[in-house]
């Protein structure tokens, strides 16, 4: 696909996921790991027109130049940015004008792709591209929050569009044979810096399931008194639970007697072979050890996963975000993008059911801090 091809359809992707947005709906936020849809939109178009038209193109006109202060997200090299928890106080710039800031942008690139490109400020296009798909997952995740957490519930599709219910799936296990593996990205195509680089690990032998902890299996342990003993959890998983009132994975709630669940369709019951979603690490973890497995580790993932399927849940691991052997930073801003996040958070792998088309790979590693439970998380088993 030609590049320009390429970042229309990107582009535009970002704009069918807020179709169903009432205005209103554009600019909430609830908590401070939810920012507003309209924040995403105005961000996205803020790395193209600072990071690519703004330093190589010298006719291009900036929009305004008050939007660096409005849309920067935590890059310090680009200057002072709105704190991340204000970004719901911003009833300016409007819906409206955010789109006329993306349709100014839009039509600058459309000009400067006319131009040949170093190939240096191409690799940063396509970043730039890799980085809205990541806003576009974000800002699925986003919208459900904000709707789910909505005392009306309402739907961000439609009723009628309701999902047909889960087949069960076969259960069973791979068993991997104790080795030195491949981890990490080889090749020429894109990665992100925290993929890189390609070398080996030695693995002991190991079984993992071949699918996802379902919500049949994930309501047995709630059942069986699992958020109410502390004998499964981390401490500071413990300390979670009791300081939050946790009972349930997020978006569940005990309604006459029944466990009902916020999908993007509404609410519904909560489908029993589906496989759990939303789930915190300590959540995952307090599940494993009352089931007497493990989790595995990212590098145990990697290395089996070309055995089944996986994308339906980013499936949380064992393994604590950190540098490969031989990771560097990119100098300027672009080496804040992923290095300076690798302390205390978790590595997640696989994709998700919102995942936009084109975005997973098998050594894509996703991250977040234990606690959280907004995305679309599962478990796999490991014994």
């Amino acid at each position: 696909m030609e590049l320009l091809d390429k970042y229309h359809t990107v582009r535009g992707h970002t704009e069918e996921i807020c179709r169903p947005l009432k205005t209103e709906d554009y600019v909430v936020q609830p908590v401070v790991d939810v920012s507003p849809p309209k924040w995403h939109i105005g961000h996205t178009t803020w790395f193209f027109e600072t990071f690519i038209l703004k330093p190589y193109w010298q006719e291009y006109v900036e929009f305004d130049p008050q939007y660096n202060f409005v849309f920067n997200s935590y890059y310090e090299t680009v200057g002072a940015r709105v704190i991340r928890t204000d970004r719901g106080n911003l009833s300016r710039p409007s819906v409206d004008d955010i789109y006329r800031y993306r349709r100014h942008v839009d039509d600058a690139i459309a000009v400067f792709l006319q131009h040949p490109l170093p190939i240096d400020v191409e690799n940063l296009l396509i970043l730039g591209l890799h980085h809205e798909q990541q806003h576009q997952e974000l800002l699925a995740t986003d919208i459900k929050y904000i709707l789910g957490n909505n005392p009306l519930f309402p739907p961000y599709l439609p009723v009628e569009a309701a999902a047909l219910a889960a087949a069960e799936k076969p259960g069973g296990y791979i068993h991997i044979e104790k080795g030195i593996y491949p981890i990490g990205h080889q090749g020429a195509d894109f990665c992100f810096d925290n993929e890189l680089n390609s070398h080996e690990v030695l693995l002991g032998e190991f079984s993992i399931a071949t699918r996802l902890v379902t919500n049949a299996e994930y309501l047995e342990f709630i059942a069986a008194g699992g958020y109410s003993n502390f004998n499964y959890w981390h401490a500071e998983g413990w300390d979670w639970v009791q300081a939050n009132h946790i009972i349930a994975p997020l978006y569940w709630h005990f309604i006459n007697g029944e466990w009902m669940y916020y999908t993007l369709r509404g609410l519904h019951a909560v489908e029993p072979m589906s496989a759990v979603n939303h789930v915190s690490y300590y959540e995952a973890a307090a599940f494993v050890s009352w089931k007497g497995m493990r989790l595995p580790t990212e590098f145990e993932w990697e290395t089996a996963a070309r055995h089944f399927p996986w994308g339906e849940r980013w499936e949380w691991t064992e393994s604590a975000y950190l540098p490969y052997p031989g990771f560097a930073k990119a100098p300027g801003a672009i080496g804040e993008y992923n290095g300076k996040f690798m302390v205390n958070q978790k590595v997640l792998r696989g994709a998700s059911e919102v995942t936009p088309p084109g975005h997973s790979r098998i050594t894509y590693r996703n991250f977040f801090h234990p606690h959280l439970r907004w995305q679309f998380t599962g478990i796999r088993l490991v014994q």
